[in-house]
């Protein structure tokens, strides 16, 4: 199980989120998606092409590169990922499912 951060975040205690798996921080603090987003793409994708049911995505930082994270773990892992939501007022990290394989008019809704 790993924790995939989509950007490190100095200062911030993220000591709940290992109690989910591993942490791994796929882009520096201070890094961003420019206007070619391949280098980016490339960076996250050799650490996301293995994402499976048991990881999470920890979604800080860069919303392009938050965006490209869930896309990327979405596609390695038939179209499904988990990450996991701050709650403020518990003080803890929470998890999320999603399931991109929704067809409107289908069995689930």
């Amino acid at each position: 199980m790993t924790v995939f951060i989509t950007q490190e975040m100095r200062g911030r205690d993220i000591t709940d989120a290992t109690s989910f798996g591993d942490i791994e921080i796929l882009l520096p603090a201070g890094e961003q998606a420019s206007y070619s987003t391949q280098p980016t793409i490339r960076r996250m994708g050799r650490k996301l092409s293995k994402f499976t049911d048991d990881d999470y995505l920890l979604l800080a930082g860069d919303p392009a590169a938050i965006a490209l994270a869930a896309a990327m773990a979405s596609r390695a892992n038939s179209g499904k990922f988990k990450m996991l939501k701050w709650d403020r007022q518990e003080g803890k990290y929470f998890p999320l499912a999603a399931d991109l394989n929704y067809r409107p008019g289908g069995t689930d809704g």
